[in-house]
């Protein structure tokens, strides 16, 4: 799998739609989080959320008609995939769509879409219900838009697995490029919690912050007075080639991925196992496979959950993989700027990752000021730092124990932002 690279990144989070946004807003450590203002949340626990604003203004693609059948979360799936596609420099007529796969990670499905016409159900009976619920809800929902719009016939999936979802689509992609059935690749993960009957599901399993007075201080992975993530509504979207036929059509050439490893604990449905045996096994294969020295890492894109069972575990797993080195190296939740985007957060930490290698900039976890004495790395806290990064982990977990580790190595010519007038505008 080395020899598969990311030649082009969409993302639309919170704090930026396009990478040059998304990053000139996370690359100083402020907070995106705050209350939730599309809805009533005031009898919810939890009732702040990272939120994104603008995203009609990037739907130029897409037609008003269209936008009616489907859910917001396969509207930030388009829209991702169009920037992604744009910073490749891509023109899909010059490939074969017979050989061109999506593969997408998800956790809930487009709840607003089915929320709204289960009410109208309930109201005015069947005959209120959209023709488009059945077509618009379902997870797999963003993969099929995708392919309708651009005419995409290759092979593809939609990963289900809560907050690793997107990481493994990304995995399963580039392995599936590297076996030679594709030749190119969108690969990421998009959600959209933020909805009365989502962010109800996500209150009751017990994991959200319930710091609603100061929504900004909420997310504190690592930290001592951490009470949960925060949940976010987003995209990332990578396209994946092979590197020799990057190279001939000379696109910008951003990382490559060259490791990756997926298990479970099989110890809870939803703690992980305290020790982060299994996770340091898939931290250990993801090396193996990349072939990376361990002393050759120089910075981890944590999961972050936020929690004593996450933080702890995966602190515990690093040091088992790293010994005494593990303090050494750089392990940030740039999410806790923004809030989670479970089933499309391991996506944006890859392009987060990548970013961060173009710039020799990692970004901060936020809000860690009373640090946790069974987390005792180095989460750069509060403010960025300067480092160069040629070699990087990222990890995504999810509820019930699954772990997902993705090596990622930095290739010198891809394209750095130099406007911010949003989407992604680059130059040489």
């Amino acid at each position: 799998m080395k020899d598969i690279v990311i030649t082009g990144m969409g993302v639309a989070a919170p704090p930026g739609i396009g990478t040059e946004d998304f990053w000139h807003n996370i690359r100083d450590g402020r907070s995106f989080v705050g209350p939730i203002s599309r809805f009533d949340s005031s009898l919810y626990p939890s009732r702040i959320a990272g939120q994104i604003n603008g995203l009609e203004s990037y739907s130029e693609r897409l037609s008003p008609r269209l936008l009616k059948k489907i859910d917001r979360f396969s509207h930030m799936a388009l829209v991702t995939s169009e920037l992604a596609l744009k910073d490749a420099s891509i023109d899909l007529h010059n490939f074969n769509l017979n050989r061109t796969g999506i593969f997408m990670g998800n956790t809930l499905g487009g709840w607003l879409f089915a929320e709204t016409e289960l009410r109208d159900l309930h109201v005015e009976g069947r005959e209120g219900v959209s023709p488009y619920m059945a077509s618009a809800w379902f997870p797999a929902a963003p993969q099929g838009q995708i392919s309708i719009l651009y005419g995409i016939k290759g092979y593809s999936k939609t990963v289900i697995a809560d907050r690793a979802g997107s990481l493994m689509a990304i995995a399963y992609g580039a392995q599936i490029l590297a076996r030679g059935k594709l030749d190119l690749v969108l690969a990421g993960g998009t959600e959209a919690p933020v909805t009365p009957y989502a962010l109800l599901c996500c209150n009751t399993y017990d994991l959200l912050s319930r710091k609603n007075d100061a929504p900004e201080t909420a997310y504190a992975p690592f930290d001592k007075n951490r009470d949960g993530l925060v949940v976010a509504e987003g995209a990332g979207i990578v396209t994946l080639e092979r590197l020799d036929d990057a190279r001939k059509r000379n696109a910008p050439l951003y990382a490559k991925i060259c490791g990756f490893y997926t298990n479970c604990d099989g110890h809870d449905r939803v703690v992980f196992e305290p020790e982060g045996l299994a996770l340091a096994w898939a931290i250990e294969e993801a090396l193996k496979e990349a072939e990376f020295d361990k002393d050759s890492i120089d910075y981890i894109c944590a999961d972050g959950a936020a929690n004593a069972s996450g933080d702890i575990s995966e602190t515990r797993a690093i040091k088992k993989v790293f010994g005494k080195r593990a303090k050494e190296i750089p392990v940030s939740a740039p999410k806790s700027m923004f809030g989670n985007l479970l089933g499309a957060q391991g996506s944006v930490d890859v392009i987060t990752t990548v970013l961060s290698m173009m710039f020799n900039n990692i970004c901060p976890t936020i809000n860690h000021r009373n640090p946790d004495p069974e987390c005792d790395l180095d989460y750069v806290p509060n403010k960025a730092q300067q480092k160069d990064i040629k070699r990087a982990l990222v990890i995504s977990r999810g509820r019930g124990g699954i772990n997902a580790v993705m090596a990622l190595e930095r290739l010198r010519n891809g394209h750095k932002p130099t406007t911010l007038t949003g989407g992604n505008h680059y130059v040489s």
